[in-house]
């Protein structure tokens, strides 16, 4: 049995209302879970003791939408997210095949839907010769790649970019460009302590390849230092159901802090790649194949998987970010009775968000993509800006609310995304539409897997934090300083499971 006693912390209330001590307490967790909350609390045998010195405590935080094997691999690839048109990228990727000629290169982070004109495949070739080139967009959801990249992944030859579900199809076979090195246990684990010394303590992983066999072998070999999730998807299904595995049923081969997650679908496409589902056309419609987006599935597709899951014990976590996209979904949770989450919900209409509410649809919101989008939105979704993020109207509805990053397209960082939900501005100019903003007190609740402020009986999975992070706001105050000091907090424990998994103490 572990124990440990944390001395003199200050608890974070989480809801308005709660009544925390006025000044720092006593923790005492023992195998896991906190036992015991008060002044000078007596030491049992063989219980550490972590002077907590007044810092902050609270519930652990979790990122809720991780693809964790790419933001892994992120690390190792070329950043593209300063390229400002194709000639950027393709310079960059110019600069790579020189210097490393025998090497694939794999590029990250370009925005093209902010470029003034479509990429062809006999542009990178140009720069690349037979050096394997594939360049994944910042959300995603497509790829550009040159010939010898589409032969040796197997993809017919055209002159334009893969997108969506072909790419979605293709991207486990980057290992055989790349090979595995950069999703071994070891990368995960740094991964994950790095993750740690921010104060996550929980992760849902919606990871395309793999499955429980892989998280096995990865706990085995000493990636286990976190909470993890495991989705699966359409493909992988039968075997999941197969095995018996249903939402929270511990991982075989793993403890009980890796668990099966939920059915993710991907119902429709993104802004930056223009295939989000709208009610509504594009601005540059004229550009477009399909002019306001299409669905990735039909109708009775989208049923079929919701049944199929919600009949095996599996929840469902639902990709939509175009305002069509989240009406069919909520309309398909409500006519199948299965439950979970919208992924995203990126532009949404106020009668959707009171039927999320009303079904108990979660709202799995990514708060730091608004930074990335503000410019593109105003562009290509002119007039829909103020249903877009947005998060008070969900708040307000009733909507249960759970924050991530998506990571790799925005950064593993929570508090990036808690101060984007806060601040909504990632520069000088005003918040983007501040009547969408949360207080940090609600951002940290729709990041901590809605544990309760720390209590007796409250999970081991803790944080202590160098600040106060509810400090500085007040309704209708400039928020900036708020969004910055959130933004550089900094950690002094995490504790999952009542093991410290980061101490700087």
């Amino acid at each position: 049995m572990t124990s440990h006693l944390i001395r003199d912390a200050r608890l974070i209330p989480l809801a308005e209302g709660d009544r925390t001590p006025d000044r720092p307490v006593d923790v005492l967790v023992v195998d896991g879970t906190v036992t015991a909350v008060g002044p000078a609390l007596e030491r049992p045998d063989g219980a550490s003791v972590l002077d907590a010195g007044g810092r902050w405590l609270m519930p652990g935080l979790w990122d809720q939408h991780v693809h964790l094997a790419q933001w892994t691999l992120a690390s190792q690839r070329l950043d593209l997210a300063g390229a400002r048109s194709p000639e950027d990228a393709t310079a960059m990727v110019a600069e790579r095949v020189a210097a490393y000629p025998e090497v694939p290169v794999i590029g990250w982070g370009h925005r093209s839907g902010g470029w003034e004109r479509d990429v062809t495949v006999s542009e990178l070739d140009a720069v690349s010769g037979d050096t394997a080139v594939v360049l994944i967009s910042g959300d995603g959801h497509h790829a550009w790649l040159n010939t010898t990249a589409l032969m040796h992944l197997a993809m017919p030859v055209r002159d334009s970019v893969v997108r969506e579900a072909e790419w979605f199809a293709a991207y486990p076979r980057l290992a055989t460009l790349v090979g595995n090195d950069g999703t071994s246990p070891e990368a995960y684990r740094r991964t994950l302590e790095h993750a740690a010394s921010m104060g996550i303590v929980g992760i849902v992983d919606f990871e395309f390849s793999g499955g429980a066999e892989e998280w096995a072998e990865r706990w085995a070999a000493g990636a286990d230092l976190l909470r993890i999730r495991m989705a699966t998807y359409a493909d992988t299904l039968e075997h999941v159901i197969a095995a018996g595995l249903r939402t929270g049923d511990t991982l075989p081969g793993c403890d009980a802090r890796a668990t099966m997650g939920p059915l993710k679908i991907i119902s429709d496409g993104s802004l930056n790649t223009r295939t989000a589902w709208c009610c509504d056309p594009y601005a540059d419609a004229h550009r477009l194949e399909y002019p306001s987006g299409q669905p990735n599935l039909s109708g009775d597709e989208l049923r079929d998987l919701l049944g199929r899951a919600h009949g095996s014990g599996l929840e469902v976590a639902t990709h939509a970010i175009g305002d069509a996209a989240v009406a069919e979904a909520l309309a398909a949770y409500a006519e199948t009775g299965a439950r979970g989450s919208i992924e995203h919900a990126q532009m949404v209409n106020r009668d959707d968000v009171r039927a999320m509410a009303r079904l108990g649809i979660r709202g799995s919101i990514q708060p730091a993509h608004l930074l990335d989008d503000r410019d593109l939105t105003e562009k290509i979704w002119p007039g829909r800006a103020e249903r877009c993020f947005a998060f008070r109207w969900m708040l307000d509805d009733g909507v249960t609310l759970a924050l991530g990053s998506d990571a790799p397209v925005s950064p593993l960082d929570p508090w990036l995304a808690i101060a984007a939900a806060v601040h909504r501005s990632a520069d000088d100019r005003e918040p983007w539409h501040a009547e969408q903003a949360l207080t940090p007190r609600e951002a940290l609740a729709a990041s901590v897997d809605g544990q309760p402020t720390v209590a007796v009986g409250s999970r081991g999975d803790l944080v202590l934090l160098d600040a106060d992070p509810l400090a500085g706001f007040e309704p209708g105050a400039e928020t900036a300083k708020v969004g910055e000091a959130l933004r550089t907090m900094t950690v002094a424990l995490t504790m999952v499971a009542g093991e410290l998994v980061h101490t700087t103490l």
